[in-house]
């Protein structure tokens, strides 16, 4: 039974009036173009150009390097100037394939799409892991992975995530607003999967006209409905949104599909659409360029592999020098130190504030006031975790839950004593789950 919402969860400023009515704008790049072989969770893929190769937008530059990988393709038409480490976004240096643009944008000839309904259930998954498509609401998994459950007729629910419950994040809005029939044209294709599903658009009710418009446009459709989901972070999260639209729960050993549901987000959606009904591999996202320090906040069509500072210069630069440019939303987003990195599948929005908030506040000690416990949607008890983590209790940490934490940051919001408690259990997350895989 839907519940279209959870306990726990907080109302956070979500500073969406910067960009939301301004509407998508497509950017062609100037300068090189650089795609890491690692935007995705899985094993890296494997370039298959070299140096001084000529090659073409929609053109395939690496592959798959197994069932959990995703080929990566080039987004411009010029010459690969170098295969080298460079830095992406999380300060790693990951080997990329560096193309030089010539900006002619020339692209290859894709084939002829075929109707939907002349395709094979793994043809049309092929299809969605050939163009390259993974999870481009952050996490990154590859898309024909989460689309092959290993008892597909017992999926009952497909949910579009078009929460978009982070704030200062409008990139799905424009989207649903802009090109709502992409998005339920990928939905349909999903749905053509798992014959015995149910689609559902599950928005928060903060977009009450995006409602509207994707109520319009299907009410013809028997098996697709629209949730209007009550405004909370975090909304969007995979295991509260099921529940918010369906009130089926599972735990963090588990999968959606273990629960009869799939979830995808509304750009990997559409990227779907594009895949199956076009025969496109995946090459554009929608970037948001927010905040305060942002001369004009925008939603970009952006080519990945684009540099970030050319995005911030087509969003006008800046009012003056930020205090702190985060890589997606101030709740789960994360600091960067450079602009000179490239924009990649799993990329966002990129958070210009003049203000860096969270490093002036003084941490002081635990008074003890219960709200983290309320605040938090995994209800677990955050300070007792906090400090599990911070004297290396790992057995203990993971006794009480730990491993249950979205890492949603909730707890460390309504801190009154300015705790970072998100951050020391999402670090002991790490080490607990990179411990159990060595024992594998």
């Amino acid at each position: 039974m839907a519940k279209f919402t959870f306990m726990g969860g907080v109302h956070p400023y979500d500073g969406k009036d910067l960009s939301k009515d301004k509407p998508m704008k497509a950017v062609l790049p100037k300068g090189d173009l650089v795609y890491p072989l690692s935007q995705h969770i899985g094993a890296p893929a494997k370039a298959i150009v070299a140096k001084g190769d000529h090659v073409l937008a929609g053109q395939k530059i690496a592959e798959a390097q197994g069932f959990v990988s995703a080929p990566v393709y080039a987004t411009v038409s010029g010459t690969v100037k170098a295969i080298e480490p460079r830095r992406v976004v999380t300060g790693d240096n990951v080997m990329s394939i560096v193309i030089e643009n010539d900006q002619l944008y020339q692209e290859v000839e894709y084939p002829p799409a075929v109707p939907l309904k002349k395709m094979s259930r793994e043809e049309i998954v092929n299809k969605i892991k050939e163009a390259g498509i993974v999870g481009m609401g952050g996490a990154g998994f590859p898309t024909h992975v989460k689309l092959s459950p290993k008892e597909p007729d017992k999926i009952t629910y497909v949910i579009a995530n078009c929460a978009e419950c982070e704030p200062y994040l409008t990139s799905d809005y424009r989207r649903m607003m802009e090109e709502p029939e992409k998005l339920i044209g990928g939905l349909k294709v999903i749905l053509h999967l798992f014959p015995n599903a149910k689609g559902v658009l599950a928005v928060e009710d903060n977009k009450k006209d995006c409602i509207e418009l994707l109520k319009k446009l299907t009410k013809d459709e028997p098996k697709i409905s629209v949730v209007s989901l009550k405004t909370k972070y975090p909304q969007g999260s995979e295991r509260h949104l099921i529940y918010a639209v369906t009130g089926r729960a599972f735990n963090a050993s588990m999968l959606p599909a273990d629960v009869g549901c799939i979830v995808d987000n509304v750009d990997t959606i559409v990227a779907i659409n594009r895949a199956v009904n076009e025969g496109k591999p995946l090459m554009n996202r929608i970037v948001t360029v927010t905040g305060d320090a942002v001369v004009n906040p925008q939603n970009f069509i952006v080519r990945i592999g684009t540099n970030y500072h050319e995005l911030i210069e087509e969003a006008g630069g800046f009012k003056q020098e930020p205090a702190k440019i985060i890589s997606g939303g101030p709740m789960m987003g994360f600091g960067i130190f450079d602009l000179d990195v490239p924009t990649t599948k799993t990329a966002s929005a990129l958070l210009c504030l003049t203000k860096d908030d969270v490093s002036e506040q003084e941490p002081s000690a635990c008074i003890n006031c219960g709200r983290c416990v309320e605040a938090c949607p995994g209800r677990v008890v955050p300070k007792l975790l906090a400090e599990y983590a911070e004297h290396y209790d790992f057995e203990n940490f993971e006794k009480h839950d730990g491993l249950e934490c979205c890492e949603c940051g909730c707890c460390s919001y309504v801190c009154p004593a300015k705790r970072p408690l998100t951050q020391a259990i999402k670090s002991a997350r790490k080490m607990v789950l990179a411990e159990k895989k060595k024992k594998k």
